[in-house]
């Protein structure tokens, strides 16, 4: 493959992954049950990386594992109608790329939700807040790919033995314990902000990490927003316990939180749904919406995949007659927020606000998803 008898996408993945394992030390390839991939949004990819998927496409590129993708710019049904035709047909071609070397459309941020990978299996997956969940709460092994080595390992079906592959590299190399009470997955949410700063790209192993995993899926998402940590540790055995140690106080999830916080008027747009909301959350939100009314000086957006859609249809129905919108296949951080008027944003994502104020230039609010709703429907 490397010398191009496979042919030239062949060689080109190829060229990414020796490169790679070149560059860690890897001495050799391994399978992978699965790739996922980021690129798919025309608004950050441009024309010139349809250009490259175009080139790899049409000289042979073929998926030999499963792969999936990540959110475009759009959904279906809402956003569709609202942006431009050129924008919409630039990245409906991008997803004809992808379909043409046998990539899923899945379009979602939380592959997990539709297929869960065994522990122990390896992957090879780019987006980051589901790296860190799955090597942390599913105990899968994947590295943070870029979008250019998840495609690669895609097409090759393997990739290179570094990193979080190997066990010894799986290890917690620092205690955290949260001195704070961790009310809502906001909170989470802020503590994975923090730590992300300080951690860098340790391995922590929590002294007791409670929470459920659409709490722990907030967590995941922030450390991999402002740091490199690709895996945590929830809770640390004996000989762990010697380790260098960060106590996180509740000033610091205060402090997260208020930094998070930029917004100086009321918000325009309530955005649930980064990571992709789980069933479990689209019927949270519904419950809340159940007796109310979203405001008419508001939208608020639900995002979530096609998969978790189809199982939450009647939650669905419910938001959607309190005037809330559910969109499949985007999110707020890759689609141009800005171009439909919005300039404040809530929401219960630290990842959203920790990114939106520079990706979408707009202001943001983080708040529990209960007090989003509220917003959503009381002056």
């Amino acid at each position: 493959m490397l010398d191009g008898e496979y042919g030239w996408a062949n060689q080109i993945a190829m060229k990414i992954l020796a490169k790679l394992g070149d560059l860690f030390g890897a001495t050799k390839l391994i399978p992978v049950q699965s790739a996922h991939l980021s690129g798919v949004s025309y608004k950050h990819m441009g024309d010139g990386a349809i250009k490259f998927l175009d080139e790899m496409a049409s000289k042979g590129g073929k998926a030999q594992t499963r792969a999936t993708l990540n959110p475009s710019s759009f959904d279906p049904e809402y956003l569709v109608k609202r942006y431009s035709k050129e924008r919409f047909e630039k990245q409906t071609r991008i997803l004809e790329l992808y379909g043409k070397m046998m990539i899923q459309p899945t379009l979602t941020c939380t592959p997990y939700y539709i297929q869960e990978p065994k522990a122990g299996q390896h992957l090879a997956w780019a987006e980051s807040s589901a790296v860190i969940y799955a090597n942390s709460v599913l105990n899968a092994w994947t590295n943070r790919e870029g979008s250019p080595s998840a495609l690669a390992a895609a097409l090759i079906g393997k990739t290179p033995n570094y990193g979080m592959h190997q066990a010894e590299n799986r290890k917690p190399n620092v205690l955290v314990k949260v001195e704070a009470e961790l009310k809502t997955e906001a909170d989470y949410g802020a503590l994975g902000i923090h730590l992300g700063k300080l951690l860098k790209d340790k391995t922590p192993a929590f002294h007791g990490l409670r929470g459920s995993d659409d709490e722990l899926k907030q967590l995941s998402a922030a450390m991999a927003s402002s740091g490199m940590t690709a895996l945590f540790h929830r809770t640390a055995t004996g000989e762990q316990r010697d380790l260098e140690t960060i106590s996180v106080e509740p000033s610091d999830i205060k402090k997260a939180a208020s930094n998070l916080c930029k917004a100086h008027q009321m918000p325009d747009l309530v955005f649930l749904g980064c990571p992709h909301c789980s069933t479990s959350e689209v019927k949270q939100i519904a419950s809340l919406l159940k007796q109310t009314k979203v405001r008419k000086d508001v939208e608020l957006w639900v995002c979530t995949s096609r998969h978790v859609s189809e199982k939450a249809k009647t939650h669905i129905e419910v938001i959607e007659r309190a005037g809330g919108h559910v969109l499949c296949d985007t999110c707020v951080l890759v689609s141009w927020i800005k171009d439909l008027g919005f300039n404040t944003i809530i929401t219960n994502s630290a990842k959203t606000a920790f990114y939106a104020p520079t990706l979408n230039e707009v202001d943001v609010d983080l708040k529990p998803l209960s007090r989003c709703i509220q917003v959503a429907c009381h002056q």
